[in-house]
Parts: C-alpha cells; sequence; structure tokens
C-alpha cells in the first residue's frame, strides 16, 4: 500500500464532514436519477422471443413467473465454452440472496445467456445459486445489443488484447473473440394486460450496483487497486486459492 499522509482524530473529523457533505449530495442525486429512470417510456416487445428453462420451453412474458417486473442479467456464458464468466459469476453471487427480497417486491430476477440450458444448470449448482437461468436464443441478446459479430470486433481484436480478457477468456475455455461476442448486460421488463414492455437496460460500469464488492472495497484505503496492464483478480469463488 502506498505511502498516506496521517493525521490528529480532529483532523481526520473535520476532512470527515467535508467527504459526508460530498456523499450525502451523492445520495440526493441518486435519488433524482432513480425517479427519472421509473419515468422512461416503455418499449413495446414485438417480437416473440423463445427461452429453454429446466422446465421447458417458454416466452418472454413465461419468465415474469407470476410477477409484473423481470429483470434479466445477461450473464456471459457462450456455446462451447467450459465455465461462465468469472466476473458475471460474482455480479450472480451478489445477485442470488436478493432473489426473496426482490419477489416480494412483484419482480422476478434470472439469468439468461447463449449456452445450453443443460450446461448452465451443471455451472449453478457448481456455484450454488438457486436463480433461475434461461438459455436465450442468439437474437435476443443481440438485439439489445449483449451480443456482437466478429466482423464488428474486429477492430478491438486487431489491436493489443487487454490482459483481463486474455485470462478470462481462458477461465471459460474460450478465445478473446469468443469472449467478449458475448456482452453482459441488464434488462428490465414490465409485463401489463398480458402485453411485455422493455422499461430499462444498462451495461459496462451500469452493473456495478450489482458488484456490492466494488462499494465495499471503495470504502478501503486500497480501494479497489486494479492496474489496467494487469489482469482482473476477480476469480469464482471457489478459485480463490487455486
Amino acid at each position: 500500500m502506498a505511502e498516506h499522509p496521517t493525521g490528529t482524530a480532529e483532523e481526520w473529523q473535520a476532512a470527515r464532514e467535508e467527504l459526508l457533505a460530498e456523499e450525502k449530495e451523492l445520495t440526493r442525486r441518486g435519488d433524482e436519477l432513480a425517479k427519472k429512470r421509473q419515468a422512461l417510456p416503455w418499449v413495446p416487445v414485438e417480437k416473440d422471443y423463445s427461452f429453454e428453462t429446466e422446465d421447458g420451453t417458454k416466452s418472454l412474458a413465461d419468465l415474469f413467473a407470476g410477477r409484473s417486473q423481470l429483470m434479466i442479467y445477461h450473464f456471459m456464458f457462450g456455446p462451447g465454452w467450459t465455465g461462465g464468466c468469472p466476473v458475471c459469476s460474482s455480479i450472480a453471487d451478489t445477485f442470488a440472496p436478493q432473489r426473496p427480497h426482490m419477489n416480494a417486491r412483484d419482480t422476478t430476477l434470472m439469468l439468461s445467456s447463449r449456452a445450453p440450458v443443460e450446461q448452465l444448470l451443471s455451472y449453478r449448482a457448481r456455484m450454488g445459486w438457486d436463480l433461475p437461468w434461461a438459455s436465450a436464443e442468439t437474437e435476443f441478446h443481440r438485439d439489445l445489443g449483449f451480443f456482437y459479430t466478429e466482423e464488428e470486433l474486429e477492430p478491438f481484436l486487431s489491436g493489443e488484447i487487454p490482459p483481463t480478457v486474455t485470462q478470462n477468456a481462458a477461465m471459460c475455455g474460450t478465445d478473446a473473440a469468443g469472449y467478449v461476442a458475448e456482452g453482459p448486460g441488464l434488462s428490465v421488463w414490465a409485463l401489463e394486460d398480458g402485453s411485455v414492455y422493455r422499461t430499462y437496460q444498462s451495461t459496462a460500469r451500469g452493473l456495478e450496483v450489482s458488484m456490492a464488492y466494488y462499494g465495499l472495497l471503495d470504502r478501503t484505503p486500497a480501494g479497489r487497486n486494479e492496474p489496467p496492464d494487469q489482469p482482473l483478480w476477480l476469480r469464482r469463488h471457489d478459485e480463490y486459492g487455486s
């Protein structure tokens, strides 16, 4: 850990109160943004998407499981992979305990990937999650911007591949092209009078709300400590120390 200035308890308290004012300002801003998210226009879903689940083939409306709201995490797990993305796995670790609380608020929380459902369920058992997980047709992820063709990725793949991509691809049993073809994302849906609507979606750093460990690490002296020229430290929860 780098050298850090020290001070008296009084100096710390003064600096802490100044920071607290900014933290409260950020909290209020977050409340404002939440209201704006909820005010976004709903987009009617016009395609008949199909999903394979442990209970058979289902439509998008079926995935609501009797509730009026559906939140899907688009988990990076492509066909032919030997395991799910370790970063997505860390997010699912955070999601799994939230399922009963989300259900209590009329919201179904689940995962969606392009790998075969049998492989998804086997990996879920290994990870110890009880989240519903559907194998989605490619078009579903593609339409939402969470799947890319190799042609679209060519500018990225022809450059210097970041070490995190190389590492994570190997951990998933694929190559860099196969890994980055799958995009992570969060999509939210509403079911009203038999019709399904898309109400919200996010990706990239918009997913950090799902990564509780980052918020906690941000409050430690060392922070996230993720040098951009090094592979990411994240592992599947049963792989640390291996």
